[in-house]
């Protein structure tokens, strides 16, 4: 597999502890109900963080984006920002975790006492499960970078399915992912309703054209913690940045295109439709990915 999420293996997640509603549970007996709500209808949102040194990178913007989905969605999540921290904290200190440990944080409404869509059949509370893993990023990745596929399936606007929700309903990102697999590329790339760059099917996408580093409007793409970041690095760093509309011409003509991502960070891009990105080279990926990663460990010293 090569992607933004390839991580190398360890066998130690063979024995993990998965928290499940305040209870862990070996991986093996790691179980919800088949009338969880999120299993049922995908309704739900989550998080991905990373403990570095033994704390959570911007975890506050992360559990910050997790409440204002949970609130936008009508779901009570039950617990306050802190007793998640303490969950997750929790989870890392029952796995013996310390560095390198990616964790998906997930809430869903809860289950239901028949099959439907209707919140009021929620029998109980919200469910919460964290599943931490000791997770590094293939770094033959980094290397080599990602091949990306423009996807037919465009991302919705936001009276259909608000994009900055990171919520459990990702069914049209499989499909795009599926047809970039298809074509022979490692993920895909997704257009906004107008035809303009959005974002991928996991990540968020910038170019770099004539030393600028340029990414989409945002309101077609998840609000992403990396991608806040960097671009708040970049212009400290006086690098011009934009937040933009712009094309697949503008992309297929680009010096350099990367994603970002709580898991992987900064991956560089190869190509895009079969079209080689740059010379190969990316000396401004590189520069924002050794900013971002004095970030994270000023966040975590």
């Amino acid at each position: 597999m090569r992607g933004t999420h390839a991580s190398l293996p360890d066998p130690r997640n063979d024995s993990i502890l998965i928290y499940i509603n305040s209870d862990f549970f070996p991986r093996h007996e790691a179980k919800v109900s088949v009338f969880d709500s999120g299993f049922l209808v995908g309704d739900g949102v989550w998080e991905g963080v990373r403990l570095h040194n033994g704390r959570f990178a911007f975890l506050d913007l992360h559990l910050t984006r997790l409440f204002e989905g949970a609130k936008a969605i009508g779901l009570d999540i039950g617990k306050t920002k802190a007793e998640l921290e303490a969950a997750l904290y929790e989870t890392a200190r029952r796995n013996n975790m310390h560095t390198d440990v990616h964790m998906r944080l997930m809430v869903t409404r809860g289950t239901k006492k028949t099959p439907s869509q209707d919140p009021r059949l929620v029998v109980g509370g919200s469910t919460v499960v964290i599943i931490a893993e000791h997770k590094r990023a293939d770094p033959e990745v980094t290397k080599a970078g990602v091949r990306l596929f423009t996807s037919t399936v465009r991302r919705p606007p936001p009276d259909t399915l608000d994009q900055k929700l990171n919520c459990h309903s990702k069914l049209h990102e499989v499909i795009a992912l599926v047809q970039a697999l298809y074509a022979g590329a490692d993920e895909a790339l997704m257009l906004d309703p107008e035809g303009f760059v959005a974002t991928c099917n996991a990540t968020n996408f910038f170019i770099v054209r004539r030393g600028e580093v340029w990414t989409s409007t945002g309101q077609y793409c998840l609000n992403g913690i990396t991608r806040r970041l960097v671009l708040e690095l970049a212009r400290a760093e006086g690098i011009p940045t934009f937040e933009k509309p712009f094309s697949l011409t503008d992309v297929y003509s680009a010096e350099e295109a990367f994603v970002t991502g709580t898991f992987g960070s900064l991956t560089p891009v190869s190509a895009v439709d079969g079209r080689d990105i740059g010379t190969g080279t990316h000396p401004v990926t590189e520069r924002l990915a050794a900013f971002y990663k004095e970030a994270v460990v000023k966040a975590t010293a």
